[in-house]
C-alpha cells in the first residue's frame, strides 16, 4: 500500500487542472517522500495512476519518461527490479507506443540483477527488448552490444548453447563495427564458448589473440595468454597442438607465467610426472576439469596422450604393459589409446597385437585420418635402404664435382669411362 503522503499528492493531483505537471512534479518528489520500505509501492502506484487518467499518449510517454529516470536514481536493486517489473506489465497492454520506456526498464532491471549476481536473470530480461521494430531505431551497434551483454550474462552460468545463439546473431553484423571495445568482447565471448564446448585449439588461438590487443591492460593480456595455455595443453595430441603449443612457446611473455613449465615440457615432448599435472589442475576453471564419456578429466586424458607421444620419441618398440606402466594405464587401455591417435593421424606406428609390441615410426604424422598407419617392416626398410643409396650416390656426385673445379686436369687424367 502507498504512503499516505503519496495518497494525499495524488488525490491533489486528481482535483487539479494540469495534472500532468502535478504528476511530473510528484515523481521528482517520490524519492524524497518515501521510505526505503514504501518507495516500490508508491512509484508503482503512481504509475498506474498516470495510466488511469488516460492523459493522452503524448503525456503519458513524457511521464513514463520522467518515472524511468526516477527509477535510474533508486539505489536499491530490489526496488528496481520490482517496480520494472510492474512497469512491463503495463507497458504491455500498448507495447508498441512505449518500445523505448520499455528497452531503458529492462536495462535497468538487467543491471540490478548484474550487481546481485542473478545472470540468469538478467539475460531473459535483456533477450526481452525488441530490436527490429519500425517505431523505435536501433542500430548495429546497439544490437551487437545487447546480444554481446546477453552473451556473457550466460556464459556466466555456463549456458553455451544460448549464449552462442545470441553470439551468432553478433557475428551477421560485427564486420559493420569498428568499436575496438566492441570487437574485444565479441572475440571474448567466441574464445570463452570455444572453451566452454572443449573447441581447446581454436579457444587458445583466440585467448593468444585478444591478448596482443593494447586496448586491454597488461595484466590482462597476460590473463588471456594464461589461458590460452590452459586450452593449448588440454587439447588433444596432435600436430594441430605442436603447432599451437610453439607459437605460445615462442612468445616471449609466456615465461613469466606460472604455466611456463608444462608448457614447455609439452612443446620438447618431455614426460610429465603426477605432481606436476596436479599442480597445473589446482588453475584450471569447473568446466576444464569436467569428466568425459569414459570417465576421465579432460586433463587425464590430454596428459596421457601427451605422454604416449613423449614415448614415441624415446622408444623404438615397446609392449603394451611396459606402455601403459608408464602411462599410468592398463595394457589394453594403451594399446586403445595408441590405436586411436595411429588412426586419426596424431601418431605414426603400427601395432603388433600378436606380439603385444607397439612399433613407433619417426617424422610427424599430418593429422588427417589414417595417416599415423605405418608400413609393413619389409616395405619400410627397403625404402630407408634406397634412401641411403641415393644419399650416397648424391654425395660422390658432389664430390667429383668439386674435383672438378679445383683438380680439372687430375680428374681429365684419372677419370675412368
Amino acid at each position: 500500500m502507498a504512503s499516505p503522503k503519496i495518497k494525499l499528492a495524488l488525490q491533489e493531483i486528481s482535483a487539479s487542472a494540469d495534472k500532468q505537471q502535478g504528476y511530473e512534479t510528484l515523481l521528482k518528489e517520490t524519492p524524497s517522500l518515501s521510505s526505503p520500505a514504501t518507495l516500490s509501492q508508491d512509484l508503482t502506484t503512481t504509475l498506474d495512476a498516470i495510466f488511469a487518467d488516460s492523459l493522452g499518449i503524448v503525456a503519458t510517454r513524457s511521464l513514463t519518461a520522467s518515472f524511468v529516470d526516477i527509477l535510474k536514481q533508486v539505489p536499491i536493486n530490489d526496488v528496481k527490479v520490482e517496480v520494472g517489473e510492474h512497469a512491463l506489465v503495463i507497458f504491455q497492454s500498448q507495447a508498441s507506443s512505449f518500445e523505448e520506456q520499455n528497452a531503458q526498464i529492462r536495462e535497468l532491471m538487467a543491471t540490478a540483477h548484474e550487481d546481485d549476481e542473478d545472470f540468469l536473470a538478467a539475460a531473459k530480461v535483456l533477450a526481452g527488448i525488441p530490436l527490429e521494430s519500425s517505431q523505435r531505431k536501433v542500430t548495429n551497434d546497439d544490437k551487437i552490444r545487447f546480444w554481446i551483454r546477453i552473451t556473457r550474462n550466460y556464459l556466466e552460468v555456463d549456458d553455451t548453447t544460448l549464449a552462442e545463439q545470441y553470439l551468432n546473431k553478433a557475428k551477421n553484423v560485427i564486420y559493420t563495427v569498428s568499436d575496438r571495445e566492441m570487437n574485444l568482447h565479441f572475440s571474448l565471448c567466441q574464445a570463452r564458448i570455444q572453451d566452454a564446448r572443449r573447441n581447446f585449439l581454436a579457444a587458445a588461438q583466440g585467448y593468444q589473440d585478444i591478448s596482443f590487443m593494447p586496448v586491454i591492460a597488461e595484466e590482462e593480456r597476460l590473463h588471456t595468454l594464461s589461458m590460452a595455455i590452459k586450452c593449448a595443453v588440454l587439447a588433444p595430441a596432435g600436430p594441430a597442438r605442436s603447432r599451437a603449443l610453439g607459437r605460445l612457446y615462442k612468445d616471449e611473455r609466456a615465461n613469466t607465467l606460472p604455466e611456463y613449465s608444462i608448457l614447455e615440457k609439452m612443446f620438447l615432448d618431455r614426460l610429465l610426472s603426477p605432481e606436476e599435472v596436479a599442480k597445473f589442475a589446482e588453475g584450471l576453471a569447473t568446466h576444464q576439469l569436467a569428466r568425459t564419456s569414459d570417465g576421465s578429466t579432460v586433463l587425464a586424458k590430454a596428459v596421457v596422450e601427451h605422454n604416449l607421444r613423449g614415448a614415441s620419441r624415446l622408444y623404438n618398440n615397446i609392449g603394451f604393459d611396459a606402455l601403459g606402466s608408464l602411462l599410468g594405464l592398463d595394457g589394453d587401455k594403451a594399446e586403445e589409446t595408441t590405436a586411436r591417435m595411429i588412426e586419426q593421424g596424431r601418431l605414426v606406428g603400427r601395432i603388433d597385437q600378436i606380439e603385444r609390441v607397439i612399433w613407433f615410426e619417426g617424422g610427424e604424422a599430418t593429422g588427417e585420418k589414417g595417416s599415423g598407419r605405418a608400413e609393413g617392416i619389409v616395405g619400410r626398410e627397403l625404402k630407408r635402404w634406397d634412401a641411403n643409396v641415393q644419399g650416397l650416390a648424391e654425395e660422390v656426385e658432389k664430390v667429383t664435382s668439386e674435383l672438378q673445379l679445383v683438380y680439372p686436369d687430375f680428374v681429365a687424367a684419372n677419370l675412368v669411362v
